[in-house]
């Protein structure tokens, strides 16, 4: 009692397909994945498709998934963000209202219930958020600015739904809505939160670029999305190499193949588009009253802003922007495990005390490093070479690898220590694999 328990890679539901040696896995049958991205994540039993653009999300993605919720709640909660949960079946009423009905025309999942009464399901939440704000009839100026955020399924009807989960039909999104006093501190809250994505892309080690963006059928009058360049990305990007300027093209009147600021040559890229940022003004708050008392007491509409984070599309983007062609990267602080034990190979003559010696690794590290025992995979297929494992280890991406080879039965035991990211092998005893990890993070 008390003390962790393995967690045994045969037990794990994560059905694997990973191709063997150099066969191609997926490519080159019809219909099938056309991505690094997706490829990897069905290979690796990380995704399993239902329908197009549905997919099961499988244990370790809803870890990994549930890692990244964790990190942009830190960054959410630092700016005062406050979390609920906005209905996905949303009445029609708002969305006349607002116009967006008839605008976002069959992208929008429409249905009827059984009294004749139509709802969409939601591919985003400003008329619901706003009717919200505007129900609170005593809102005060003292109690803006107002920072609401969600984390939930949204749906859009793809016409070609394709690439695994970086254009789905049901997909999660961290979205935040923001009601502010004046434009003044609507615009210094834009700032924010664009700042906060900053920050979270940049602890992610993601090389994102955060460029100038239509309003879309959201509206508003400023705009951004923070995209990873890509070559698969379906956004077309313009980017000054000092870092002056940077802007999806369908933002440019015409072509501009100087910065405006510089004079340089702008470079062109492809992106994938993972957030998106909209200043709003009054365009929704006016449609639906939601008004403050302000400091004469008169009643003001207020100064919106929303913010949308792609949660499954940035675990996609992250695969298809840092992995190799046959085995998975991830960002190391949102990897589902970070570590995996190899022991011995079955009837080895080291077979016995290496798993004993890997149990007491095990054991220093939990006692150590409690965080880590639960975010550790015990190779247990032990029929297998200790090469074989590695091998698959490799491909699925765990940033650390801790063999039990021959050299764990030394005195004293030293082990083999394969640091993914880094791309380095050590040899370490046991002291020295809990410190080496006692870098690692865990949100």
């Amino acid at each position: 009692p008390g003390r962790p328990r393995w967690l045994l890679l045969s037990q794990l539901f994560q059905p694997l397909s990973l191709p063997v040696g150099g066969e191609g896995g997926w490519e080159g049958r019809p219909g099938e994945p056309t991505c690094r991205s997706q490829r990897l994540m069905l290979q690796g039993g990380l995704i399993h498709p239902t329908s197009p653009g549905c997919y099961c999300y499988l244990p370790p993605t809803v870890r990994a998934m549930e890692k990244l919720i964790r990190v942009m709640d830190e960054e959410m909660q630092a700016l005062g963000g406050q979390k609920l949960n906005l209905p996905s079946l949303s009445s029609a009423e708002p969305w006349r209202a607002s116009g967006r009905w008839d605008q976002m025309g069959p992208e929008l999942f429409r249905l009827v219930d059984r009294h004749n009464h139509s709802y969409c399901l939601g591919p985003t939440h400003e008329e619901v958020v706003t009717e919200l704000v505007a129900s609170q009839s005593n809102l005060s100026y003292k109690q803006l600015p107002l920072r609401l955020y969600q984390v939930t399924r949204k749906f859009r009807d793809e016409p070609k739904p394709r690439f695994g989960l970086l254009r789905s039909r049901e997909f999660y999104m961290k979205d935040m809505y923001t009601f502010d006093a004046s434009e003044e501190a609507a615009r210094h809250t834009y700032d924010q939160v664009c700042d906060a994505y900053c920050r979270l892309f940049s602890r992610l080690g993601l090389p994102f670029v955060k460029v100038q963006a239509a309003t879309g059928s959201i509206g508003g009058t400023t705009s951004h999305e923070f995209q990873l360049p890509a070559d698969i990305g379906e956004d077309r990007l313009v980017l000054c190499p000092e870092g002056h300027f940077a802007a999806n093209v369908e933002t440019l009147n015409g072509e501009q193949p100087s910065c405006p600021t510089c004079g340089e040559r702008l470079t062109k890229t492809k992106g994938i588009e993972v957030g998106h940022t909209f200043f709003l003004g009054t365009k929704y708050s006016s449609v639906s009253n939601a008004v403050f008392s302000s400091h004469e007491n008169k009643p003001q509409l207020a100064q919106m802003g929303c913010y949308g984070l792609g949660v499954t599309r940035i675990l996609a983007a992250s695969i298809e922007v840092l992995s190799m062609e046959d085995s998975i990267r991830w960002p190391s602080l949102i990897a589902p495990y970070q570590l995996c034990f190899i022991p011995p190979k079955r009837g080895s003559k080291e077979e016995e005390e290496g798993v004993a010696q890997l149990e007491q690794v095990y054991n220093h590290l939990a006692k150590a490093l409690p965080h880590l025992a639960s975010d550790s995979v015990l190779d247990d297929r032990t029929q297998l070479t200790i090469g074989k494992r590695l091998k698959d280890a490799n491909k699925l991406g765990y940033p650390y690898v801790v063999i039990a080879g021959k050299r764990a039965c030394e005195d004293p035991p030293v082990f083999e220590v394969w640091n993914q990211n880094a791309g380095e092998v050590l040899f370490l005893t046991k002291e020295g694999v809990t410190e080496l990890l006692s870098k690692v993070q865990v949100p």
